[in-house]
């Protein structure tokens, strides 16, 4: 069974950084993309960054410049590395992996249980 485990939130304020991990465990064969989405109270989820095998990245417009998400392919693990945070980027961030699990010929979406980050201005 593949799990993503996150972590690395916190309370911070305003203009700190912050640094979230997840490594994905389990049976994998193969991953495609991993990426952070943020849900804030009242708000729909949205994609925060992404990087897809080969290392492309993409970002929201809200965080270019200020976040870096990179990948470490040895440890099925990805980081979000937040600097200059801002009261408006406190949410719940969520890790999600497409990946090719043991056994399955197909990709599928899994999701991490959340890591609340608080910015306080």
């Amino acid at each position: 069974q593949v799990q993503l485990v996150e972590s690395g939130g916190g309370l911070v304020q305003a203009g700190e950084s912050l640094r979230l991990s997840c490594a994905a465990s389990g049976r994998i064969v193969s991953i495609n993309a991993m990426g952070w989405y943020r849900q804030a109270p009242g708000k729909q989820r949205e994609l925060v960054a992404r990087v897809i095998s080969g290392g492309s990245t993409n970002y929201a417009d809200s965080v270019k410049g200020r976040f870096t998400i990179s990948r470490d392919n040895a440890k099925n693990t990805v980081y979000l590395q937040m600097s200059s945070l801002k009261p408006e980027d406190t949410a719940v961030y969520y890790c999600n992996a497409r990946l090719r699990g043991g056994g399955s010929t197909y990709y599928t979406e899994y999701w991490g249980q959340g890591t609340q980050v608080t910015v306080s201005s």
